[in-house]
This record gives structure tokens, sequence and C-alpha cells, in this order.
């Protein structure tokens, strides 16, 4: 009996072993990355003047795009020209005019285009420099390349939750899962990186820098327009009129005789009418209420009444043993459940 128990908890650690050694080898693959990704971001918090490191991102980028839609060594029937042009004005939000270019001079080598592109946008980024500062464009520069890196980073390490949850199944296709882990992790990376890229010149292409004075005007009609709206959101309520519908037509007829009697200098009929013409109303008003109040007890007993005839809520009975928090969990992860399903917030 001893001995059949060391052998159980021999096989028991063993595959405990095992689930932990394939998930840190699973962990060391995010670890690489981390340290790639963190080291990077140390780079961009360290160093004031990211310049440097938007040109050679501009370069990639629009290199990559060009390389893209006129792959090299290719007919010129193979060239996109129309989508690397619709490409670079969404990038940009600049239009290249490519065709006159290869129609001025047919024999163009592809290195002179990406060279006529990137200089455009150096130049163009250069002006937004002088307009904005050079201090304020190097600290925009700098937030806005830690802010993408942390949103595409955050959105990696999901997909990589994600793979490591799927890439089990591999095994039923006589895959090595943590090769098919490792393949798929490099090039989520890779991926993640380039429009990591992508999206800095984007944003920092289409960015427009505007003249203090017309920022400032826009500033002033803005808030104009923001005092008229508040003129044109104030509502004017009048005192009750009495109504001239119904039994208080005639009296409605009678208060404007009364009306036209005050203006002759005959006020004491004025006053009558609009008095009885009070009255009628006060009265109206009251057997209205008690109307309203009648319905309201009427509807509250129908309401009393249905809910006593319902039965009674039935006790929750669980169907299935409750799983403890401990347990391993069911999705095969090799967690406890309390660190994987279970796991609060």
């Amino acid at each position: 009996m001893t001995k059949a128990i060391e052998n159980a908890q021999r096989k028991v650690e063993g595959h405990n072993f095992d689930i932990r050694k394939h998930l840190l080898e699973y962990d060391d693959v995010a670890n690489d990355q981390r340290k790639v990704v963190y080291e990077q971001r140390d780079e961009y918090m360290l160093e004031d003047d990211a310049a440097e490191t938007i040109d050679d991102m501009r370069e990639d980028v629009i290199g990559g795009v060009i390389d893209a839609h006129i792959p090299a060594d290719s007919m010129e029937e193979m060239w996109d020209l129309d989508g690397l042009v619709a490409q670079l004005e969404l990038m940009t939000g600049d239009n290249f005019d490519i065709h006159g270019w290869l129609e001025a001079e047919p024999e163009i080598p592809i290195e002179s285009i990406k060279n006529r592109v990137l200089d455009t946008l150096e130049q163009n980024y250069r002006e937004k420099e002088q307009k904005a500062g050079v201090e304020n464009l190097r600290q925009f520069e700098k937030a806005i390349v830690l802010q993408k890196l942390d949103e595409h980073w955050k959105e990696h390490l999901a997909g990589m939750d994600y793979l490591r949850q799927s890439v089990g199944l591999r095994g039923y296709a006589q895959k090595n899962p943590k090769q098919e882990y490792k393949r798929e992790a490099y090039e989520l990376f890779t991926r993640m990186l380039e429009e990591y890229k992508s999206d800095v010149i984007t944003l920092l292409s289409r960015v427009r820098v505007e003249d203090p004075a017309a920022v400032e005007q826009v500033a002033q009609e803005h808030e104009e327009r923001a005092r008229q709206q508040e003129v044109a959101d104030v509502t004017y309520q009048h005192a009750d009129a009495v109504s001239a519908l119904d039994d208080n037509a005639e009296e409605a007829d009678t208060g404007a005789v009364g009306g036209q009697a005050a203006a002759q200098g005959t006020s004491r009929g004025a006053s009558q009418g609009a008095s009885r013409g009070a009255s009628q109303a006060t009265a109206q008003q009251q057997a209205a209420q008690r109307q309203s109040a009648q319905g309201t007890a009427q509807g509250a007993a129908q309401g009393a009444a249905q809910g006593a005839a319902q039965p009674p809520a039935k006790p929750f009975v669980r169907g299935e043993r409750k799983m403890g928090r401990n347990e391993p969990c069911y999705c095969g992860s090799g967690k406890k459940f309390k660190q994987c399903h279970g796991k609060l917030g």
C-alpha cells in the first residue's frame, strides 16, 4: 500500500512539474518581448529629443508602404500607384503626384520616389516645428511615442493571452504547441511594432499647428455661440390663464367684455368677471385632483391584488458541485481556479 501511494504521488508530482515547466517556457517568450519593449521605453523616457527616433520611424514606415505597393525587381504593370497615393494621403494628409513624377521621368528609380516623399514630409514637419516651437514639439513627440507604445503593448499582451489559451489545440493537428506559440508570438510582436511606428508617424504627420491669433479667434467665436445658445434656451412662463374650453367659454367672453369695459373706464365689471372665472377654474382643478387620487388608489389596489396572486419565488438550487478555489481550473491551463477563470477583478 505504501509503495502504491509513493508511485501515485510520484506521478502526480511529475505531472505538476511538467505543467510548471510548460508555463515557464510560455512565460519566457513573453519575457523576452517584455525586455525589448521596456528597454525601448526606458530610452524614450531618458532622452529629451526624439527627433532622430521620429526620423528613423518615418523612413521605415514610408519605405515599407512604398515597397508594399511597388515591389522591388517587379514590372511596372505590377505597381499599384493609385493604392500608394491613397495610402500616403491617408497616413500623412498630403497628396503626392507620383503619376506626374513617372510621366516626367519614366526611368525614375524607386529610391528616388522614396527620397522625394521623405523630403516633402520632413519639410512639412519642419514648418510645423517653426510654428509650434522646437521645445513644444519635442515634448509632444515624447508624449505621443510613450502613449502609443503603452497602448499597443497592452493590446499585444491581451493577444498573447488568447494565443496561449488556444494554442493547445494545435496538438490535434500533429503540431508542437510550444513551437507554434513561439512562431505566432514572434509574428504578433513584429506586427505590433510595425503598427506602433505607423500610428506614431500618422498622428505626427496629420497634426496641424494653427496660428495663435486664429486659435484665439476660434475660441472667441465658440464662446459667443455658447452665450447665444444660453439665451436661446431661456424659457418664459406666464401665469395660468382661464381656459377657453367647454364651460369656461362663456366666462372667457365675459372676461373679454370686462376687459373692454376696463379700457373704457368701467373696471367694476372686469373684476367681477375675473373673480367668477377664477372660482370656476379652482373648482375644476379640485375635481381633477380628486379623480387622479381615486385612479391612483384603484391602481395601487389592483397592483397589490396581482402581487398577492403571484406564487412565491423559488430558491436557487445549484445543479452541480461548486468548484473549489484551490482546485485545478476546468480549462486545463494547469492553474488553480482562483488564479485562472475564478480570478476576482
